[in-house]
């Protein structure tokens, strides 16, 4: 007998045996009866007075153990011939593209101007403690994408937009834990997402798809409107009846060349703003309260959101037990994101707070956000000093509008310079983000503003400022014809797992035009979910 339950529990019963223990209890059954529970999601619920533990679990009763299922995603067929699709990017977007379009049998070329994961590191080591940056290899640029080595968050509010249990599941096969089916808050972490990254290349390597690191795109290959494929920096030329373009949200020398071409982009909304920092138990506290610091809830997370006078102002990519991290694609401008390893286990929490901007601001043209997004950077690099140094100001001088005397420990390596932010935030930006912040302090978070917080500049690549448009039905670029723009580069998605659910509908999409049929609904059920048993 198989019985569905939701249930909650305090964080004491929020493993294996409690979990069980709370099933029987709820089920009035003895323990010897329970085979075995299917948990099908998990979550943290602080709100109210005491921190419960919520599951939505299958309990399975009287029937023998048959024990977990261990279906994998499907095995790739071999590929051979001249590749049918060029990709322009390796991150998320890109790499599941590549896979589903192998699934189909099509044979893909994917680019990518930075460096494999594992070359990617020194390039990040060099930057964090010398302040020297690669341009083409970097936080944003290589292989995996920007989410490689910042985070690895899987949260997704984009389930309408297709198979989330298919990204998860090919990404546990890979390596991934496989806890990311259940959590209302999936993560794999930094340390953990580059070995899962590796495996998915090595896999769609082994089927033949053909897969360049440090190769950058400059440029299309055009007849009129219709693309004909890319010309590389060192004027390679790569051809292919379809180019899907996957390059993330930073690749601003692409969005000049579009232009350039006249292909249709349009500025669109996009987020900047500040990374502030706290200590963890400070989050901890403020959050669960008494239950902070138990072994069962980790480090606390938030979220928070308020808008006013139709300016909205919210927290993103919010990081427990993390880090920040340098992630400027260029000299001169100073961008920081945030990061956390797979047990969260950092002194630091940090979170961007970010106001939402559009082309009201900054002006119609499609590289106005671009500019903008860029002037805001470089003022954030004259105030931090140069070597990538980033501007800062505890949380509490910001608001009394001082200078900050001293700063507290930092997690963002190449280090602060203490300023007043007002200086460099734009006046669209500091003022919404000053009311939100006491806003916060009085209706969500009480403590949040404190004297230990620090708040380090600029938080500006939240999402891309431009959208490469694409006809709704076919994902062809509206002007140019074989032009597949996708992911958050182009503004379709905001995320690991947008991008990746993007990218399979780019391969099936390139797959219609090249007149290769298969139903994405029969992939989708090639990849069998696995049970999490306890």
């Amino acid at each position: 007998m198989r019985t569905p339950l939701d249930f909650a529990v305090h964080p004491d019963e929020a493993d294996d045996a409690g979990v069980r223990r709370a099933v029987c209890r709820l089920l009035g059954i003895d323990p010897g009866r329970l085979t075995h529970v299917d948990v099908h999601s998990r979550s943290i619920d602080a709100r109210g007075r005491g921190v419960r533990v919520r599951y939505r679990v299958e309990a399975v009763i009287d029937e023998a153990l048959e024990g977990p299922q261990l279906d994998v995603a499907p095995h790739l067929p071999d590929l051979g011939g001249e590749p049918r699709a060029i990709i322009v990017g390796a991150g998320p977007c890109g790499m599941f593209a590549a896979w589903a379009l192998a699934l189909r049998g099509i044979r893909a070329v994917m680019l990518d101007r930075g460096a494999d994961v594992r070359g990617r590191r020194p390039h990040l080591a060099r930057l964090n403690r010398e302040g020297v940056l690669d341009p083409d290899s970097n936080y944003c640029f290589g292989e995996g994408g920007a989410g490689t080595y910042s985070d690895g968050k899987l949260y997704t509010r984009a389930t309408k937009r297709g198979p989330v249990r298919t990204v998860l599941d090919l990404l546990v096969d890979c390596g991934a834990p496989p806890s990311i089916r259940i959590d209302a808050r999936p993560h794999i972490g930094t340390n953990r997402l580059p070995r899962v990254v590796a495996a998915l290349r090595e896999r769609l390597v082994a089927a033949g798809v053909i897969v360049r690191y440090e190769t950058r795109v400059d440029d299309l290959l055009l007849d009129g409107r219709r693309v004909l494929g890319v010309r590389l920096a060192d004027g390679e030329r790569v051809r292919a009846p379809a180019t899907i373009l996957a390059t993330g949200h930073s690749a601003r020398d692409i969005y000049r060349m579009l232009v350039g071409h006249r292909v249709h982009v349009q500025a669109k909304p996009f987020a900047l703003g500040v990374r502030i920092e706290h200590p963890q138990p400070i989050i901890d506290r403020i959050q669960y309260g008494e239950c902070a610091g138990h072994p069962n809830l980790g480090a606390a997370p938030y979220a928070l959101k308020r808008t006013t006078n139709g300016i909205g102002v919210w927290s993103f990519c919010m990081c427990p037990g993390g880090f920040i991290v340098a992630a400027a694609t260029e000299d001169g401008a100073v961008v920081v994101n945030g990061m956390s390893p797979s047990k969260r286990n950092s002194r630091y929490a940090n979170s961007g707070m970010v106001v939402g901007v559009g082309p009201q601001t900054f002006g119609d043209d499609p590289l106005a956000g671009v500019r903008y997004q860029a002037s805001v950077e470089q003022a954030a690099f004259r105030a931090g000093g140069g070597r990538f140094r980033a501007p800062a100001q505890r949380i509490d001088d910001y608001l009394a509008g001082r200078v900050s005397t001293t700063l507290p420990e930092c997690s963002y390596r190449p280090g602060l310079n203490a300023v007043d932010l007002a200086d460099v935030l734009p006046p669209r930006i500091d003022q919404p983000l000053r009311d939100a912040l006491q806003s916060f302090e009085r209706r969500n978070m009480r403590g949040y503003i404190t004297r230990e917080a620090v708040m380090v500049g600029v938080e500006s690549r939240s999402s891309a400022p431009i959208r490469v448009v694409r006809e709704r039905e076919t994902l062809q670029s509206t002007s140019h014809e074989g032009l597949f723009p996708g992911g958050e580069g182009a503004g379709y998605a905001g995320g690991i797992v947008s991008a990746a659910l993007d990218g399979l509908r780019l391969a099936d999409a390139v797959a219609r035009r090249l007149g290769v049929s298969d139903d994405p609904k029969k992939i989708e059920k090639r990849v069998d979910p696995r049970r999490s048993d306890l």
